[in-house]
């Protein structure tokens, strides 16, 4: 476990892209808690995609507020930092997260769309239907060289992955 405060993270990327798993062992080496930002959707954004139907931005502003004001509770509790998976697919996702939680670092986990639909295909009791895969993809904007962030290889195995975050959070 790493002892010093490394503040609110956002492990992101689109769905079946690790987030959760990542989030988890993120959090778990850096001594504070984990939230999946999945948890944090009102059930009607969460009806709404097992049904197969994309989020709009309307549906995502006020989710995006929830989750920037875990990240800032977050932040000033004894731990010194959270970690949330959550999409943060597009910059004005990121820029209204930052609006409450402005000291929030994201870790893009990047994947080919094979592998990603590969590992939608393979989850059993999401209730992101594989199906919705491609409009994530369609509204995914990576994180760009002036936002406070970097993007690792989904691919390889958690540990390194954890190790590479955890290394480039300077934690």
């Amino acid at each position: 476990m790493v002892s010093a405060a490394v503040g609110p993270v956002v492990v992101m990327g689109v769905s079946a892209s690790g987030k959760s798993t990542i989030g988890h062992a993120l959090a778990d080496r850096l001594g504070v808690p984990f939230i999946d930002g999945d948890d944090l959707h009102p059930q009607e954004n969460v009806a709404k995609m097992r049904s197969g139907v994309p989020l709009v931005d309307d549906d995502r502003w006020p989710w995006l507020d929830v989750v920037g004001a875990a990240l800032a509770e977050g932040a000033a509790t004894d731990a010194g930092g959270v970690v949330i998976a959550c999409s943060a697919l597009r910059r004005a996702y990121r820029e209204r997260i930052l609006a409450t939680a402005p000291a929030t670092r994201f870790v893009h986990l990047d994947l080919t769309e094979s592998a990603l639909a590969d590992r939608a295909g393979a989850r059993v009791g999401h209730f992101m239907p594989p199906a919705l895969l491609a409009s994530q993809l369609a509204t995914l904007e990576g994180l760009g060289s002036d936002e406070p962030g970097f993007a690792l290889d989904a691919a390889a195995p958690v540990p390194e992955i954890v190790d590479a975050a955890v290394a480039r959070l300077g934690a």
